[in-house]
């Protein structure tokens, strides 16, 4: 039974590497952009502490989760 298990998990562990690198990401500069990519509008400093690498204002990131959806 556990070696059921084991491949079920190995099975598992492969697949979801698979879905997560055809995933489209943005690259991660390690440091916040003082301005959205979209909007060109000031990203709040908080958000840039909070969310290291953002590059969009809350707004645009939630279009442009919506739109990769």
């Amino acid at each position: 039974m556990a070696d059921e298990i084991d491949r079920a998990q190995e099975r598992d562990e492969f697949f979801r590497s698979l879905a997560l690198g055809s995933r489209k990401t943005e690259s991660f500069t390690g440091f916040a952009a003082a301005e959205c990519i979209d909007c060109g509008e000031p990203i709040p400093k908080a958000r840039r502490v909070l969310v290291p690498g953002c590059c969009r204002c809350v707004d645009c990131q939630a279009d442009f989760e919506r739109r990769s959806e």
